[in-house]
């Protein structure tokens, strides 16, 4: 069976996360997105996990879960989780997001105990923990070799196992003689498998991508996913199939344009200055406008550590496929802001009515019968996109990209030195 899972998100006891996430709003819009598969989240808040306990059902032998009262649902949850540790290493603070994954309730209930001892659960969703990486995985694995732990969003310039602020240069630097636990690592928005590829030490590791989102709104949910094809959807099967890499179970990830993330090239948001690798360091790395220090993006942070071309391809690893979310497809072809907007809404409701969910629209659905729902504009705009025939101009220091359909107009807002004036969607049209 095809499984398409989301496994980093969430809840509403996180900062930044709608106060409606709730599993059974998680579970209905990842139904319409067409995820089968979706984490929890925050299972280290103990109030998310009386929520947790209190709205999810044990699928037998599986060791998933599903809402209690909706037995008709194929979405699955698996119980997961995002930790936050901060530790020195090498004489400089080291600020590191993991997620862990744990098999049931009970399991569960051993990794906070072990975990409240370095600090305050209940602060927030993603808890900051006074303990290193290497810590953190010792007492994971400790509870149950079941666990899997790995690198969130590996390649953010804060909080991540790479960035550029706080980071390593290495995963064994990170989690020392505990990297024998680690078999994978998320790419985050700003970076895809072909941007890791190009780390030759990073072969062994699997590469899976998610959401981490903080809203249960399609755009949101399941814009990155991994796709498996498993005999039975449960616990074991998923994350032997990641810790295996196993192509024939593991088959491919969903990507955004790595260009769509906020962290993709190195700038300064409020100069409204982005600047390509090549760019940002002939300047040393300093804003033109304010003379200050840039936030070095994931393309240049990537550059430094590569030791192989662009375009490298490793034999034997799971492939991906780059896609946008199709409400942002729907708001460029309106020339709209708001990707919540009523008319947006409408057209997004009769793709996913006519094919059932939006991965169907976007990575199954021909042309032609695209055109029998919506406008020829908007059935051309999820081709280009599904084919990679579309530009995003890179987002950059927490701005997001934006998706541009007509190249001519991508390339006016680009200065000749490599400089992007960000614009709102309606600016390009």
């Amino acid at each position: 069976m095809r499984v398409i899972a989301d496994l980093h998100i969430h809840s509403r006891y996180s900062r930044a996360t709608s106060q409606q996430m709730t599993l059974g709003e998680i579970a209905r819009f990842a139904r319409i997105k067409g995820l089968n598969l979706v984490g929890t989240g925050d299972f280290t808040h103990p109030g998310w996990f009386k929520e947790i306990r209190e709205t999810l059902a044990a699928e037998s032998d599986t060791n998933l879960y599903r809402v209690a009262t909706d037995a008709a649902s194929p979405v699955r949850f698996m119980l997961t989780t995002e930790v936050c540790t901060i530790f020195d290493s090498r004489g400089s603070s080291k600020k590191v997001h993991h997620v862990i994954l744990t098999p049931s309730m009970e399991t569960a209930v051993q990794v906070n105990d072990s975990l409240k001892r370095y600090g305050d659960l209940a602060e927030d969703g993603r808890p900051i923990l006074n303990m290193t990486a290497a810590q953190l995985v010792e007492e994971v694995v400790s509870v149950s070799a079941e666990n899997m732990i790995f690198p969130a969003h590996a390649w953010t310039p804060w909080f991540s196992v790479f960035g550029a602020f706080s980071g390593f240069d290495s995963v064994e630097e990170c989690y020392e003689d505990m990297t024998r636990h680690i078999y994978t690592l998320e790419t985050g928005l700003s970076s895809d498998p072909s941007m890791n590829w190009r780390l030759s030490k990073l072969d062994k590791f699997a590469l899976v991508s998610n959401s981490d989102c903080h809203s249960f709104w399609p755009w949101r949910i399941g814009r990155e996913a991994n796709v498996f094809e498993l005999k039975e959807l449960s616990y074991g099967e998923v994350v032997g199939a990641i810790r295996s890499r196993d192509v024939s179970r593991f088959k491919f990830t969903i990507e955004t344009d790595p260009a769509y993330g906020k962290y993709h090239w190195t700038g300064h948001r409020n100069c409204s200055v982005s600047l390509s690798p090549q760019e940002a360091q002939k300047l040393g790395n300093v804003c033109p406008v304010c003379r200050r220090k840039l936030t070095k993006g994931v393309e240049q942070r990537v550059e430094e550590l590569a030791d192989r071309p662009v375009g490298f391809e490793p034999a034997g690893v799971p492939s991906f496929m780059r896609l946008l979310p199709l409400s942002e497809i729907i708001a460029t072809v309106l020339g709209v802001d708001s990707l919540s907007t009523q008319a947006v809404w409408k057209l997004y409701n009769l793709l996913v009515g006519r094919f059932g969910d939006e991965y169907t629209v976007l990575i199954d659905a021909s042309k032609d019968a695209l055109v029998e729902v919506v406008d020829a504009a908007v059935a051309d705009a999820i081709i280009r996109v599904r084919e990679g025939s579309v530009r995003v101009v890179p987002g950059f220091d927490g701005v997001y990209g934006k998706l541009v359909l007509d190249l001519a107009a991508a390339r006016a807002v680009e200065a000749p030195r490599g400089r992007v004036q960000q614009l709102n969607l309606a600016d390009f049209w």
